[in-house]
């Protein structure tokens, strides 16, 4: 019986990991580029899994597109120096994004500056002067 008991707990939860793996895949970012945007923020939400935003950017076509731009999770944010309030709709921002592969207008965030000058970044990033072993 309690043979049974852990064969099907063990199911279970290699069943309930298995979407939990996969929704955090960024495999739709081109995590070899970074793009820089500059446009107005039109929503912001501060939400968990992630924080997420969308900017219109005016393209070299003259054309407005909406960028959605996927963030980490507020918890992690929150480390950075953001807050549910740092993104406002009709703020002029500069955003930098690892780019959507299939060049719909979107990324995966990695910094924004605001338009008085001060700049977030949404990720660790090693020093070149530290060992590959620090951060």
């Amino acid at each position: 019986m309690k043979v049974r008991a852990v064969v099907a707990c063990s199911v279970a939860m290699g069943v309930f990991a298995t979407p939990a793996y996969v929704h955090h895949s960024g495999a739709m970012f081109d995590m070899s580029k970074e793009v820089k945007i500059s446009g107005t923020i039109v929503e912001f939400h501060w939400s968990n899994p992630h924080a997420n935003f969308k900017v219109n950017v005016v393209n070299a076509a003259g054309e407005t597109q909406v960028w959605a731009v996927e963030m980490n999770s507020p918890n992690n944010l929150v480390r950075e120096g953001w807050k549910r309030t740092t993104l406002q709709p009709g703020d002029k921002v500069t955003v930098t994004v690892r780019p959507l592969r299939d060049g719909t207008p979107g990324g995966q965030y990695i910094a924004v500056t605001l338009a008085d000058g001060k700049t977030l970044g949404g990720e660790q990033r090693r020093d070149k002067a530290q060992s590959p072993g620090q951060y």
